[in-house]
This record gives structure tokens, sequence and C-alpha cells, in this order.
């Protein structure tokens, strides 16, 4: 958030602007033809021209003052857009499956390229907003944040996230920690499996804490489940098949998407284990932190990550930048890049590991 001549100017809605690659791919192959190369677009926003403006943006230090800290707080609407960015979310699910399922203008290709594309795209809108709202306060903001995480499958993330992932950072007992040396394609299976397990145990111990067992229909895990299985019926009896293809491709996609993150900011720090066999605390050495403007204006202040492990219930507009813990070199669209390439990322990253 910028206040320019008193007024507060919501610099993370650029986040809005994303989804807008996905009408103009589809009208752009109906004026000027090739639909199936212009599928394309949006991966190539996110893979070519992010990284590239990323770079050329620069760094962001800036941290909000306690006159700005107030006037958000005291704003009626000042954590509105993550609400919006929920709406935005829907509408290009439906958006996206409308055009691929009913007008059909692609081939294979363009339908595959599409369907990635809006995965990839519901890492950033679904997952990523869902992850703002799921440390909130408020009942109906985390369950709105349920909601998203079922429209990719993945409703164990608001178990686990919060009871696992902040309590075990940085830990051999994280699954979303990634070790030094292991590569993202190792990384990804362990990580996705390790949420899955973890979050059922999570809840399978507060439930026995309650005298119920983790097969009672309190458990968390089988409403988040239960309306991923909704969403899946809907595309199904909308589209058949292809429907139902759709809907679990671009959810394999965001996941993928989610972890690649996870990846990037946790990659080879871990907590010292104390004398008594505990682990010290989380400190802002335990995770890698961007300062990036881009990054952060479109995913809403993510890359201040070492301030958000220490500060967990702190909004989004109120994150610090912290200059002494470890700094990854670009942004995360250009180290998300990176990462496919597992000699190159240790090449660049390990010299930086404190």
């Amino acid at each position: 958030m910028l206040v320019y001549n008193g007024v507060m100017v919501p610099v993370h809605a650029l986040i809005l602007l994303l989804p807008l690659a996905f009408p103009a791919a589809y009208l752009l192959g109906q004026w000027l033809g090739y639909p199936n190369l212009w599928a394309l677009l949006p991966l190539a926003v996110t893979e070519l021209v992010l990284p590239v403006a990323d770079r050329l943006l620069g760094l962001d230090h800036r941290n909000p003052d306690e006159a700005t800290e107030r006037r958000w707080r005291g704003s009626r609407h000042g954590g509105a857009l993550p609400f919006v960015c929920a709406a935005a979310h829907l509408a290009l699910l439906g958006y996206g499956g409308w055009v691929l399922l009913a007008l059909t203008p692609f081939n294979a290709f363009g339908a595959v390229v599409w369907t990635l594309g809006l995965g990839h795209y519901s890492g950033f809108l679904a997952i990523n907003t869902a992850h703002e709202l799921i440390h909130r306060r408020s009942r109906l903001a985390r369950n709105i944040g349920g909601l998203l995480l079922s429209t990719v499958c993945y409703g164990t993330f608001k178990v686990e996230h919060l009871r696992g992932h902040h309590v075990d950072v940085a830990t051999p007992n994280d699954p979303s920690s990634a070790r030094l040396g292991e590569s993202i394609y190792r990384f990804l299976p362990r990580a996705i499996g390790g949420n899955l397990v973890k979050a059922w145990r999570l809840e399978s111990r507060r439930l026995d804490a309650l005298g119920s067992s983790g097969w009672h229909w309190r458990n968390e895990l089988w409403w988040w489940t239960g309306l991923s299985l909704v969403w899946l019926s809907l595309f199904w009896l909308a589209a058949g098949l292809a429907g139902a293809a759709f809907f679990v491709g671009q959810s394999l996609a965001a996941i993928a998407s989610l972890e690649t993150v996870n990846y990037i900011e946790h990659y080879g720090l871990r907590r010292q284990r104390l004398a008594d066999g505990r682990y010290e605390r989380p400190g802002l050495g335990h995770s890698w932190n961007s300062a990036h403007r881009l990054t952060n204006a479109m995913l809403l202040n993510l890359g201040r990550h070492s301030d958000h492990h220490v500060h967990a219930g702190r909004p989004y507009p109120l994150l610090r930048d912290t200059p002494q813990a470890p700094q990854l070199p670009a942004g995360y669209a250009t180290m998300m890049q990176l990462a496919m390439i597992p000699p190159l990322w240790r090449r660049v990253m390990h010299p930086r590991i404190p």
C-alpha cells in the first residue's frame, strides 16, 4: 500500500490485471488466427514479461510507518482486496472453463497450455489469496480461504500450513521446507504427499483431544475435500470427462506452483536444535526474503516472507522488508524458472546460504 498526497493507493491490486491475459488470448486468437499459439499468452506473461519487468522495476525496501499502519487499520476497506481476488479467481475459473469446454477454440496442444496457464494463475489468485485469508482472525475470512483452496483440491493446506508449516518450518519435520541440495523434482512429490499426510495427522490429533476419531464428521478435511468433489462434479456435469480433466489439470498446476514457491522460500535453511531436543524459535534467518517491487505488488507482499514467519498474523500491507534476512537474487517469477534447472539453481543459491 502506498500513500500519495494523503491517499492510500492499493498497488497490490495490480494482481487483478493478470486474469485479463485470458480474454486477451482468446480474442486475439479469434481476430488474428492461430488460437493455439495465442493460448500461450498467459504463460508468456508470467514466464517472460513478469521476470523482465521485475528486474527493470528493481527493489523496494520501504516499510509502512506508524501513520500508514494506523490509517490502514482504521480504513473500512483496507482489507477488502483478498476478497476481490477471491471473486476474480472464481470468475476466471468459470471463464477459462467456458472458453475451453463450450467454445472449444483449441486443439489438444492449445487445451493443455490453456489449462496449465489457468492453473498457474490459480496459484496466484486462489492459493496465495487463501494464504492471506486463513491467517486472519475472522471465521468468514478463513472459510473463504478454505473455499478457494477447494477449487484447486488442496484444502489440506489450510490445516497443515497453520498448524504444521508455521510450527516446524526449517526443520526436518516440515515437508514444505526444501533440504540443501534437494532438487525441485524430488521436493514436489515429498511436499505434496507430506502435506496430505501431515494435515490428516494434525486433524486426527485435534479430534483425539476432543474425544473423537479422525474419521469423525468434524474433521475439517472432509468438508474441504467434499467441496472439491462438488466442483469436480459440476465440471463433469457441464462438460463430461473433458470438464473433469480441466478441473483436475488446473488444480495440479496450481498445487505445483504453490509448492515451487515453498521450495524457493525456505531452501537450505535450518533452525538450530537446542540441548533439550527442541528447535530454536523461527526467526528472520529461516526464510528467504525478496524485496523485488513487482513480485510483492502482484503477490500481496508474499516476498516479505521472513517477516511473515515471525509475525504470522500481520496483514500483507503491513509486512516489513527485512534486509538482515537471507535475500533472493531475483523475484519469484525468475526464481521459479531457475529452480527448474537444478545445477544452475545450486550454483546461484548455495553461495548465499548463511
